[in-house]
C-alpha cells in the first residue's frame, strides 16, 4: 500500500513545494543568497588577480579560505547546529556575512580579503546544514526528497547565475541607484548620494552580495517558528572532535587497500586537477585571445556578463551539470573500474589540451570537457563504493573521501598554485635574458603549470586501471564480514 502511494505523492511534489509558502521563503533565501555567493567570488577573482599581479597562489588564496573552515570545523558543525533554533541560526549567519561582505567594498589588503571569506564561510557551513535541517519542518512527509533535490539543484542554478549574469545584476543595480539620485528624494538622495561612488563603481558587487544576505534573512523570519521544536537534544560540544573526522578516515585506509586505490586516486586527481581554477583564470586572462564567441557578435551582451575570465568557470559548470545527467546512463553499459579510471584519464587529457591552446573558445570546449569527466569521475566513484563496500563501511569511506578531496583540495592550492607563479618567474628572467618578445613565447609559466598537473592526473588515471577491480564482491569489513 505505501509502495504504491509513493509514486502518486511525488507527481505533485514540485507543484505543492512551491505552494508552499514557507518552503517557498526557505528557497527564495537559498536561491537570493547563491547567487550572491558567487557574484562576489566573481567579483574577487579579477581583483585579487589585479591586486596581487597575476599570482596565481593569490587566486589560490581565496579558495584556500573557502576550504579551511570545513576542513577544521566539519566535526562539529553537527553538534554546534542541533544545538541551537536553526531558523534563528540562519538569521544570525545571513546577517554577519551581510557585515562582513561590507568590508571588502574599500580594501585592497589581499590579507583582509581572505580573512573575510574565510569569516563568511566558515558562517556558511553553519548555514547549510541548518537549511537542510529544517526541510523536514516546512515540506510533507511524501515530498522532503523532492525537497532535497530542489535544493541541490538550486545551488547550482545560483552558482551559473551568479557566474553568468553578474554583469547584468550589476547593471540593473546601476540603474535603480541612478534612478533614485535622478528622483532627488531629499533624504534618500543626500543618503545615496553619500555611498555613490561605491554604488555605482566596480565594487557595487559587494554591496549587492550584502543585500541579498539580508533579504535572505528576511525571508527565513517570515517563515515563522515551526510547529516543532528543532532545538539540539541536549548533544554535548566535544571539541577534542575537531579535525577527527579527517584523522580517522586516514587510519582507516590503511587497512583496506581496494579503498586506498579509489582515494589515492581521487586525491592525485583533484591534487592536479585542482589547479585548473586558479591557475587556469591567470591563464585565461593572460594566454587566451579572443571571448565568449556569442559576446563579439552580440556588442549588447558584453556588459551583461561575467568577464570571459570568470566566464570560463561557467563552461566548467555547464560540463559538470550534463556529466551528473549523462553518466547515470553511462554506468548500466560500462563497467565501473573503466568508468571510473576513463573519466580520470578524460579529465587529464581535457586539461591538457586546454593548456595547450590559444584561443579563447576552443580552450571553453575543453573546459566543458573538463567539467564533464569531474562529474563522471565523481558518480562513477561514488557508484564503486556503494557496488564494492560492505553496508557497514560505507559510511566511513564517504567520511573517508570527503576528507581526501578537501585535504587534496587544500594541498593543491597550496602546492601547484605557488609553482605556477615560480614558473611564470622562470619564464620572466629567461625572457628578459634572451631579449625575446613576451606575445611570442609559447610556453609561459601558467600553461607550463597546468601542463604539468595533467600529467598528475594522467599517472592517476594510470594507478585506477592498476589498481581497482571490478565485480568481485563487495570489500568484506575488518573480520570478513560482507553484506
Amino acid at each position: 500500500m505505501v509502495s504504491a502511494d509513493l509514486p502518486a505523492l511525488s507527481r505533485g511534489a514540485y507543484r505543492r513545494l512551491a505552494a508552499n509558502p514557507r518552503f517557498r521563503r526557505l528557497w527564495v533565501s537559498q536561491f537570493v543568497s547563491g547567487v550572491g555567493d558567487w557574484l562576489v567570488i566573481g567579483f574577487l577573482m579579477p581583483l585579487v588577480t589585479s591586486l596581487s599581479g597575476g599570482s596565481s597562489f593569490a587566486v589560490a588564496g581565496i579558495l584556500i579560505a573557502k576550504i579551511i573552515p570545513s576542513l577544521v570545523f566539519s566535526s562539529v558543525t553537527g553538534v554546534l547546529v542541533d544545538r541551537f533554533d536553526r531558523r534563528r541560526l540562519m538569521i544570525a549567519c545571513d546577517v554577519v556575512r551581510a557585515v562582513l561582505a561590507l568590508a571588502l567594498m574599500t580594501t585592497n589588503s589581499l590579507a583582509l580579503i581572505y580573512l573575510v571569506v574565510l569569516l563568511m564561510e566558515t558562517a556558511s557551513i553553519f548555514f547549510f546544514p541548518a537549511k537542510s535541517a529544517l526541510i523536514p519542518y516546512l515540506a510533507e512527509e511524501g515530498d522532503i526528497t523532492s525537497a532535497n533535490g530542489l535544493s541541490y539543484t538550486t545551488q547550482q542554478a545560483s552558482m551559473l547565475v551568479g557566474l553568468t549574469a553578474s554583469g547584468a545584476i550589476l547593471a540593473a543595480f546601476e540603474r535603480a541607484v541612478r534612478l533614485v539620485l535622478a528622483a532627488k528624494l531629499p533624504i534618500v538622495s543626500r543618503f545615496v548620494g553619500l555611498f555613490a561612488p561605491a554604488l555605482l563603481g566596480p565594487r557595487a558587487g559587494v554591496i549587492v552580495d550584502s543585500l541579498t544576505f539580508l533579504v535572505s534573512a528576511v525571508a527565513i523570519w517570515r517563515i515563522g517558528k515551526v510547529a516543532r521544536s528543532v532545538r539540539g537534544s541536549g548533544a554535548r560540544l566535544d571539541l577534542s572532535l575537531i579535525g577527527k573526522d579527517v584523522r580517522e578516515s586516514f587510519a582507516f585506509l590503511r587497512d583496506h587497500r581496494e579503498l586506498r586505490g579509489l582515494l589515492v586516486t581521487i586525491g592525485f586527481a583533484i591534487l592536479g586537477g585542482g589547479t585548473i581554477v586558479p591557475v587556469g583564470l591567470v591563464y585565461v586572462q593572460h594566454n587566451l585571445t579572443g571571448g565568449v564567441p556569442i559576446l563579439e557578435r552580440i556588442q549588447a551582451l558584453r556588459t551583461l556578463v561575467a568577464a570571459p575570465q570568470t566566464f570560463i568557470l561557467v563552461f566548467l559548470a555547464f560540463g559538470m551539470a550534463s556529466g551528473a545527467l549523462l553518466v547515470p546512463r553511462l554506468s548500466h553499459r560500462v563497467p565501473l573500474t573503466w568508468l571510473f579510471a576513463g573519466s580520470v584519464a578524460a579529465f587529464g587529457v581535457s586539461m591538457l589540451a586546454f593548456a595547450s591552446v590559444g584561443i579563447y573558445w576552443i580552450a571553453a570546449l575543453f573546459a566543458v570537457a573538463a567539467g564533464f569527466s569531474i562529474a563522471m569521475v565523481t558518480v562513477a566513484g561514488n557508484t564503486y563504493v556503494v557496488q564494492t563496500t560492505a553496508d557497514e563501511l560505507r559510511g566511513r569511506v564517504f567520511t573517508a573521501l570527503e576528507s581526501v578531496i578537501r585535504v587534496s583540495l587544500l594541498v593543491s592550492m597550496i602546492v601547484m598554485a605557488p609553482l605556477g607563479d615560480v614558473a611564470s618567474r622562470i619564464v620572466k628572467r629567461v625572457i628578459e635574458q634572451r631579449h625575446l618578445a613576451p606575445e611570442h613565447v609559447v610556453l609561459t609559466g601558467p600553461r607550463i603549470t597546468l601542463q604539468l598537473a595533467s600529467l598528475i592526473v594522467l599517472a592517476a588515471a594510470f594507478y585506477a586501471f592498476r589498481m581497482l577491480r571490478d565485480g568481485q564482491g563487495p570489500v568484506p569489513a575488518k573480520g570478513g564480514a560482507g553484506v
